[in-house]
């Protein structure tokens, strides 16, 4: 299947702000309004609301009502998603598949995002995994420089865009309802940058992803999950959420995607910085998590596809910073120079 690249807005054009997983913006305005506020003054753009941007409990229906508007309108060049959430699945029934292929735009979001950007892909669109406008855009204090350089060249430049290693880190959120927590930037921590397994060629080649979770979810409801040979030779990404599933969940779900006859199709992996801490569950050892998590991995692909060359601690998830990733773009990934290139 080919894909479309759809076309990118410049500086002054419109772009839809929606929430099609959780309307979190009318709970916590504030990283809201600050992401907005950049989008505006950093990025040169204009975000327009939908009527259920900011509204919690808004039904499937009003959230796919939003999509359709933003997607029709030719004066919108862009959809943003606010944040993800963990229902987004019961939406895409209700997604009209004419009027959005009609009309291709960039989507940018990540964790329950992936189902539309799973859907869209399907629809041959390419879309971008990371750019939550609470997250990254909101972030307290300032955006992180690669985030914010990452962001810039998805949503500005086509063309490729050599991701870089962070050698710091964070995962320790602060509360959103306390207007302190946006006068500071968040702490981070020393990182080691990416780990590389079996780094002895070079994957070129579309990519396929997104949180692991959700990729689950969708097979478990039998949705947006092709058969096994529609991604031979893809590079595969993904990265686990803030709720932290166990390494013998992680491991679960590979060998699942194994038995399936999954594995074995992605001759590279890109799999993300594993978040280590909640507001939930903020005892964790972050170095147990981590390590587990990816001997976990190591493990389901030993079994199901031992050549594959997989790249740790990437950051295209839910630590900071996030870079954005393309979902059916082209990715290379240079074992033997040790560099990653998304095309935007």
């Amino acid at each position: 299947m080919s894909l479309i690249n759809p076309p990118k807005p410049r500086p002054g054009d419109r772009v839809a702000i929606v929430s099609p997983a959780a309307g979190l913006p009318g709970l916590f305005p504030l990283p809201h309004e600050l992401g907005l506020h950049r989008l505006k003054t950093d990025f040169g753009l204009v975000p327009v609301e939908y009527p259920a941007t900011r509204k919690m409990g808004a039904t499937p229906r009003e959230r796919a009502a939003d999509l359709h508007a933003a997607f029709a309108d030719p004066s919108i060049k862009a959809v943003i998603a606010t944040i993800g959430g963990d229902d987004q699945i019961t939406v895409l029934p209700h997604l009209d598949e004419d009027l959005i292929r009609a009309n291709p735009k960039p989507y940018f979001g990540h964790s329950d995002n992936t189902n539309l950007l799973t859907w869209l892909h399907n629809r041959g669109i390419v879309g971008f995994y990371g750019g939550s406008v609470m997250v990254q855009f909101g972030r307290p204090g300032a955006m992180h420089p690669a985030s914010r350089d990452s962001l810039h060249a998805a949503l500005f430049t086509p063309g490729p865009y050599r991701l870089t290693e962070s050698l710091a880190y964070g995962d320790k959120d602060s509360p959103w309802e306390d207007p302190r927590t946006f006068e500071t930037e968040p702490g981070l921590e020393p990182s080691g940058g990416w780990i590389w397994h079996q780094p002895h060629t070079t994957v070129t080649a579309a990519s396929w992803g997104g949180n692991l979770e959700i990729l689950s979810w969708l097979m478990m409801a039998g949705r947006e999950i092709n058969e096994p040979e529609h991604y031979d030779g893809r590079v595969l990404f993904f990265e686990t959420s803030e709720e932290m599933p166990s390494a013998t969940e992680v491991y679960r779900i590979l060998r699942n995607m194994g038995e399936r006859g999954l594995l074995r199709r992605f001759p590279a992996v890109l799999v993300g910085r594993a978040k280590a801490w909640f507001f939930t569950d903020q005892d964790t050892d972050r170095l147990t998590h981590t390590t587990q998590q990816r001997e976990a991995v190591l493990k389901a692909f030993a079994e199901y596809a031992p050549d594959a060359m997989i790249v740790f601690d990437v950051d295209l998830g839910h630590t900071d910073p996030q870079v954005v990733i393309p979902v059916g773009g082209t990715i290379e990934v240079n074992g033997l120079e040790r560099t990653i290139t998304v095309t935007y």
